[in-house]
């Protein structure tokens, strides 16, 4: 009998990981575009800040659409399985992604274009919403004893090789590419490469079968008529603090990836490959740190990795401009690194604390409700607004809202006493 379930972890965890980074390359492909060409491609020509601004206000669009794709996915997933509900989202997210390589430009379509992308844009934030907590429970509710976070991270290194996909694959084509052709047709390859890799995840997934917690629950009792509106009666307080306790891993990471991106290459005038090879290098801390994290929660627990987290991350807020703005990249380079591993300890834990704080039944809906709200408040509109206060006070302000988010996710952990899991 341990010899049949070896293999069966690794199926699971395989799923977790390689359908969520399937789903992350998706997301990041966009945010990667979003700060490089979007604003020329679809935006009218004002001013090369006003366009990256729209740009990114066509990134926050997805967040918008993740809390509903998580109601809609949370509701069938706790209602007809994990299973069949996360082959849907990563359908939903690919198809959407692939589409966009397709799209055509301002010059050729006027307004229909940017109206276009936003459709599609609100399409992978609807898929993602879904994605997320499913991805966790799989991974979560299949985990022996003692090692949940360890399985609970598996989807969170999805994030790492999504990106590590999405930002290499753009760094080759600006390498093997010039500038025109890039900004003509070779940032359509990435989107149509998504075709083939949700076909990957797809066959992996399909492979899956229900887990152990969803089978138990119903056996209990009848699953909910509307999750959404049982969890927000019995567990509100759980959606509450799950919500801001996640504020600081969307900040972090969208402060220093996409702004940075940004910033970095308009602003502060380094190369696109440059900036994008120094990011690169700075993902893989975060793999580190997920890592890292995952083994200490499970020697300790994920909520006190998480405040740890937090208040080192108030503190990297304060080392933003002076190593951002210094004029160095390797000093640029130290900072995205020590971000990144910051990135993980407010991470990582996550696919074990917020499954964690719900009952098997309603699970799915809670935890991908608190995840993808919170991911409003702390990323859809960071790129924007960081680039907002840059423009009118330079870093600093970007770092002490930085500091902020992880502020308030701090109190969110400390105000939330921990439940057992169900």
């Amino acid at each position: 009998m341990q010899g049949a379930a070896a293999p069966s972890n690794r199926t699971v965890l395989t799923a977790s990981l390689v359908g969520t980074a399937v789903e992350f390359y998706d997301f990041y492909i966009y945010a990667t575009a979003a700060s490089l060409v979007f604003g020329p491609l679809f935006f009218p020509k004002d001013s090369a800040s006003a366009q990256l601004m729209l740009s990114y206000a066509t990134f926050a669009i997805a967040f918008i659409a993740r809390p509903v794709g998580a109601v809609f996915f949370g509701h069938f997933g706790d209602r007809i399985g994990r299973k069949s509900t996360l082959v849907a989202s990563l359908l939903l997210m690919g198809g959407s992604t692939t589409a966009i390589a397709f799209l055509p430009g301002y010059a050729m379509a006027g307004w229909i274009a940017p109206l276009l992308l936003c459709i599609l844009r609100f399409g992978q934030g609807f898929g993602l919403g879904g994605e997320w907590g499913g991805a966790a429970l799989l991974a979560v509710e299949n985990a022996p004893p003692g090692w949940k976070t360890r399985f609970g991270m598996f989807p969170q290194l999805g994030a790492p090789v999504g990106f590590i996909a999405a930002n290499g694959l753009f760094l080759i084509l600006g390498l093997m590419l010039s500038p025109g052709q890039f900004l003509s047709w070779g940032w359509r390859i990435p989107f149509l490469l998504s075709a083939v890799l949700v076909a990957i995840g797809l066959w992996v997934r399909l492979s899956l079968t229900e887990t152990p917690a969803f089978e138990a629950a119903l056996k209990e009792a009848p699953p909910p008529m509307v999750p959404l509106g049982e969890v927000l009666r019995t567990n509100w307080r759980e959606v509450l603090g799950g919500t801001f306790g996640v504020v600081a891993c969307f900040c972090i990471y969208y402060v220093s990836t996409a702004f940075a991106l940004g910033y970095g290459t308009k602003t502060l005038g380094y190369s696109r490959e440059a900036f994008l090879g120094v990011q690169l290098i700075s993902i893989l801390f975060m793999a580190g740190g997920i890592i890292w994290a995952g083994y200490w929660s499970d020697a300790a627990n994920p909520r006190r990795v998480l405040m740890t987290g937090c208040v080192l991350a108030v503190l990297a807020g304060f080392a933003l401009a002076p190593m951002m703005g210094a004029g160095s990249l390797l000093l640029v380079g130290v900072f995205l690194s020590l971000a990144m591993v910051l990135m993980g300890f407010v991470y990582g834990p996550l696919g074990a604390w917020l499954p964690g704080l719900f009952p098997a039944r309603v699970r799915y809906t809670g935890a991908s409700v608190a995840f993808n709200v919170g991911g409003i408040i702390g990323g859809g509109m960071t790129p924007l607004i960081a680039q907002k206060l840059a423009d009118g006070g330079g870093l600093a302000p970007v770092g002490l809202y930085l500091s902020g988010a992880a502020a308030l996710s701090l109190v969110a952990l400390l105000l939330l006493k921990p439940k057992a899991s169900a």
